[in-house]
């Protein structure tokens, strides 16, 4: 064998309960499980090395269902971000925003529309075009493994534009078919952005139509549906019933109750998606275990304000009297952009800025709608923003549902990036399960892996067991934790000495080392 971890406390994914035992790894799998107080006979498994796990966790690797390392992934061959969490599999292509497919003219508008997510890109060679392409690109060695979303709302730019209209059946052909080649070439399903433009921009009708070809295909959807604020429950229910009307799964996105007109309102969310399951309904959700939220300050504009494209969003803000229907929409009115909720100003913090110059922003709280502004014409619109809407009691109790998976919405650009990016699934293991006692560590592995697996399609990860991929991870259970604080959101995890891609060490002794042994994750027929 290649590698055997000698008495780990197995925790496989399953939710059933531990147990004690070697496992042998040879050719990136696990090739043999030996169970304290085997049966006389059952040799232990040996190989040319062994690590002794006494008093460490052996999982399998977690799958973050909600990731924006679309371009981290090939900027960044440490990516620790999530490496070092024990993250084996990240889901792109999020929010209906991301980089395939594309021609020319919509690979350069989403550049500038998701700066503030992932950066302009300066130091990207897009060679790509179509979801296969990228996923090629991909497989030329990343840090950790990657399935992809297509994104509706890139999709809709390609075909459509910015335009706040109906799609013609034309154009609404020219999405059909760019959706089912994303699927044919590898994406796990289709994700949307419905209160970014111009994803939003569709009707319930197009989005159906786009999530039959998803279904054809046996993919899901995942939207970041109309709001998380105000008619937030209207929202996901939505969801559910353009999904059941299509036939496609559907995976609902940062399942968040957030602003204070939904304090305390979670059971009523769990509640319409258990009648929904159990009428049949194919449904799941992921959630990143903190209250913030986090966006780009552009995003919270009304959706008529981004009609035609970064550049016209600009032209609008320069003028005072465009400037001021734009304030009065969010403070008095309450923008879609913002989730139908007046704008509170003192919940939104800075995170990032793309321009070098307004740094000293960063870890401020904004003071009005005058300082926005400048903001987002100084910047460009490549601002980041935490917004501090969200409820720990809402928190802990969607965590608990039975459709429930990890997913660290984490975006990595800007100098206080929110903690999630770096902290989520130690947190998840360290202050949710063993702190507060909010999950067993045993059904807490099981919603950060075996789950998303199920969802993802993938029947050899998620659960340790014989002949499965080895993407693995040994934690300690009484000190794993996260790092990553909103003081120093960049810290890494404790707890975490080993995590392995198929196979292969790409976290040893809490160190990174060098190997790319991540690669595309394409869902087949």
């Amino acid at each position: 064998m290649d590698l055997v971890f000698r008495d780990a406390e197995v925790v496989d994914g399953t939710g059933g309960p531990s147990y004690r035992a070697d496992v042998a790894i040879d050719g990136g799998r696990i090739t043999a499980i030996v169970k304290e107080g085997a049966a006389a006979g059952c040799q232990r498994p040996t190989a040319r090395r062994v690590v002794d796990a006494e008093g460490l966790a052996l999982s399998p690797g977690f799958i973050d269902m909600h990731a924006h390392s679309d371009l981290a992934l090939l900027r960044d061959p440490d990516h620790s971000a999530k490496a070092a969490q024990g993250v084996t599999l990240e889901v792109l292509g999020q929010d209906g925003l991301s980089y395939a497919p594309v021609d020319d003219r919509t690979l350069a508008e989403v550049r500038r529309a998701i700066t503030g997510w992932n950066g302009y890109g300066d130091d990207i060679d897009f060679d790509w075009r179509t979801v296969g392409e990228y996923l090629d690109r991909l497989d030329r060695g990343i840090a950790v493994n990657a399935a992809y979303l297509i994104p509706q709302g890139t999709v809709r730019m390609y075909a459509v534009g910015w335009d706040d209209r109906p799609a013609t059946e034309s154009e609404l052909d020219r999405m059909r078919q760019l959706v089912a080649e994303g699927m044919e070439q590898g994406a796990v399903g289709m994700s949307s952005g419905l209160t970014y433009t111009p994803g939003m921009y569709a009707k319930d009708s197009e989005l159906t139509e786009l999530c039959k070809v998803v279904a054809g295909y046996g993919g899901y959807y995942c939207p970041h549906h109309r709001s998380y604020g105000a008619g937030a429950l209207e929202a996901y229910e939505e969801m559910v019933r353009l999904t059941r009307e299509a036939g496609c799964a559907l995976h609902l996105a940062h399942a968040t109750m957030n602003f204070g007109v939904n304090e305390g309102r979670a059971p009523e969310l769990l509640a319409l998606l258990d009648e929904a399951l159990d009428a049949g309904s194919d449904i799941s959700l992921d959630t990143y275990p903190y209250t913030p939220g986090c966006t780009t300050l552009v995003a919270v504009l009304p959706s008529w304000a981004s009609e035609g494209g970064p550049e016209a969003v600009l032209a609008r803000l320069r003028d005072d009297e465009t400037a001021e229907r734009i304030r009065h929409h969010l403070e008095v009115l309450g923008s879609d952009g913002c989730h139908g909720v007046p704008m509170d100003w003192d919940t939104i913090e800075i995170s990032g800025v793309s321009e070098g110059t307004l740094a000293d922003w960063v870890g401020r709280r904004v003071d009005g709608w005058a300082t926005a502004r400048r903001l987002l014409l100084e910047d460009r619109l490549g601002t980041t923003i935490l917004q501090h809407v969200g409820h720990e009691e809402n928190v802990r109790t969607i965590m608990r549902h039975r459709v429930h998976t990890g997913g660290s919405d984490g975006i990595l650009q800007g100098l206080k990036p929110h903690p999630r990016a770096y902290g989520t699934f130690p947190r998840y293991l360290g202050h949710y399960a063993r702190d507060l006692g909010v999950l067993t560590l045993e059904d807490c592995v099981a919603h950060l892996t075996s789950r998303p697996a199920a969802r993802l399609g993938l029947r050899d990860r998620g659960v340790i067991r014989e002949g499965h991929r080895a993407d693995l991870v040994l934690f300690d259970p009484e000190t794993v934790g996260a790092g990553a604080t909103y003081e120093s959101p960049r810290t890494l995890p404790t707890g975490i000495p080993h995590v392995l891609i198929n196979g292969e060490f790409v976290m040893e002794d809490g160190k990174r080392t060098n190997a790319l042994a991540g690669r595309s994750v394409r869902r087949t027929r």
